[in-house]
């Protein structure tokens, strides 16, 4: 009697139908005629799938609603196909709207690039930004924007464009993506991060590289996992390595290793990365080659030395801030300079990270960034130290507002992977990326052709440098290190205005050597120690 309540069952009409389709089908063919027989394998196959989802245990809604909740399922997996093409309005999408992407995608593919009747944006919301425009503008600049970085501890500097693509490693990024990265590098004149992933082959495509080395020391690693200073020496000497980045944190993922699973582990990563075949790849934590803000500035001195003067820095994205004080009285104890450090915000996140440290860890970049400049100001070393700035930059506003509070040059990554043909799909930790940006998958990657994608690289580059001096024509000035605080202003109330300059307050040259009285600053300052970055007391 249960059993037939349940097959009268709203929840189960599709599978009883089926069932009883089933055994219609059966007698009308013996006894009517061989047709009814047609559509038997259709309705034989729904009674099975319905009997499966009955008996099954793992999924509850199936066994309440068999058959037809594979429907939700099926309307599930394709939701944000559906939000994203259909429901999203022009600025509203996350990570990045349309409108975000839209521009990368015209300036890639040296489309029109430009915007009918008006913003779509409320420019009466609070937050709303804006730059403030002159009233005697400038002609825009036909030169390319270029910082020098290199220290006087540095014997060769390197002239970096304002604009390079942030890092992404061969093995999150495909073999093709890699090459189109690296081509487009190459005719535009700008640099091409690495990733702590190493100098695979597929980076010899000639564009200029900063190797980013990571807590796994890939392509300069002894057999256990430690630092070689050899095998660093003979990657660094290279031509094409134009600068060596320290990763200490990354904006995806801050203070979180990462396993890469042997089986993943293909000759050609292997390779690149100098570890074993088919063995679990391991990126720790934390750096083995020091545990010291001293000891991290003897390992920046170590790097100069065997890569023969090149720039060396490091990458973070900002965390306890008497952490990086610490390495700011480093600096000053061991008077061993960075050439320069790249600020990563919490918002980036081309690498595959657990919810909690994507939404709720690190630093976002403007802060980061604006800490990071105060420090180095304090210190009275901002004017031999360079910085550069990455985080959810696709625009010539987005790199104006952040060379505004402190960046030298800014770096993108999802910026260039829409370049490369990247829809947003967010599937890049699946290995089934639909543009064969982000996978190893053979036949997926294939779609990239990559001297097509390296001219969409080189021309994405080249449209949003020439953007920004359009940009800073129009504020008057000749080149975007000339962009201040107060050059920029946001909405902070429905009534209420306020220039950068006014919303923080940034310290004067050597503020925290006399004694700043700022309480971002003074306090972490006095707990900050050179031999630890454990907080005094």
């Amino acid at each position: 009697m249960h059993t037939i309540r349940m097959l009268l069952s709203l929840r189960y009409i599709i599978f009883s139908a089926a069932v009883v389709a089933t055994f219609a089908c059966i007698v009308l063919a013996l006894v009517v005629s061989p047709l009814f027989a047609i559509p038997l394998p259709i309705v034989f196959f729904l009674a099975m799938v319905g009997f499966y989802d009955v008996v099954q245990q793992r999924h509850s809604i199936l066994r309440n609603y068999p058959i037809s909740a594979h429907i939700r399922f099926m309307l599930e997996s394709i939701r944000p196909e559906i939000r994203q093409y259909f429901l999203e309005s022009e600025t509203d999408g996350t990570p990045f709207s349309r409108n975000k992407r839209s521009i990368v995608y015209q300036r890639a593919k040296g489309q029109l690039d430009k915007r009918p009747f008006g913003t779509q944006l409320d420019v009466y919301s609070q937050s709303f930004e804006w730059l403030h425009h002159s009233m005697v503008p400038k002609e825009p600049s036909t030169e390319s924007f270029r910082t020098m970085v290199g220290g006087p501890q540095c014997t060769q500097p390197y002239s970096a464009s304002v604009f390079n693509i942030s890092a992404m490693s061969f093995g999150s990024l495909s073999a093709n993506a890699i090459r189109a990265l690296n081509r487009g590098a190459k005719k535009g004149g700008f640099a091409h991060d690495t990733g702590e992933g190493g100098i695979s082959k597929y980076h010899r495509e000639g564009g200029d590289i900063i190797w980013e080395i990571g807590s796994g020391y890939f392509g300069c690693r002894t057999p256990d996992g430690g630092f070689d200073p050899e095998r660093f020496a003979a990657n660094a000497g290279e031509s094409q390595v134009k600068m060596i980045e320290i990763k200490l944190s990354q904006g995806a993922k801050p203070g979180h290793g990462g396993v890469l699973p042997g089986p993943k582990v293909s000759y050609e990563i292997a390779q690149a990365r100098g570890v074993p075949q088919g063995i679990d790849c391991v990126s720790p934590a934390r750096h083995a080659a020091f545990s010291t803000p001293i000891e991290l500035m003897q390992f920046i001195s170590l790097l100069r030395r065997y890569s023969n003067g090149k720039p060396i820095g490091f990458k973070l994205c900002v965390g306890h801030p008497w952490e990086f004080l610490a390495i700011c009285k480093a600096m000053l104890e061991t008077e061993i300079l960075p050439d320069f450090i790249v600020v990563d915000g919490s918002e980036g996140g081309t690498g595959a990270a657990p919810l909690e440290f994507t939404d709720h860890i690190g630093t976002p970049l403007r802060d980061g960034l604006m800490y990071v400049h105060n420090a180095l100001v304090g210190i009275g070393k901002r004017d031999v130290v360079r910085i550069g700035a990455s985080g959810k930059i696709t625009s010539a506003f987005d790199m104006a507002r952040v060379m505004a509070l402190g960046g030298d040059w800014c770096n993108a990554a999802r910026g260039f992977m829409f370049a490369l043909g990247c829809i947003q799909s967010q599937s890049c930790h699946t290995d089934k990326c639909p543009t064969g940006v982000a996978t190893q998958d053979p036949m997926r990657q294939r779609a990239i052709v990559v001297p097509d994608k390296a001219e969409r690289v080189y021309q994405f580059h080249k449209s949003t440098v020439k953007a920004l001096s359009e940009v800073v024509a129009s504020a008057g000035l000749n080149h975007p290190n000339e962009l201040k605080p107060w050059h920029f202003s946001k909405r902070v109330s429905p009534t209420r205005v306020m220039t950068y300059a006014e919303l923080d307050r940034f310290l004067e040259p050597g503020e925290l050597l006399t004694g700043t009285e700022d309480p971002r600053f003074r306090d972490a300052w006095k707990i900050a120690r050179a031999d630890t970055f454990a907080p005094i007391g």
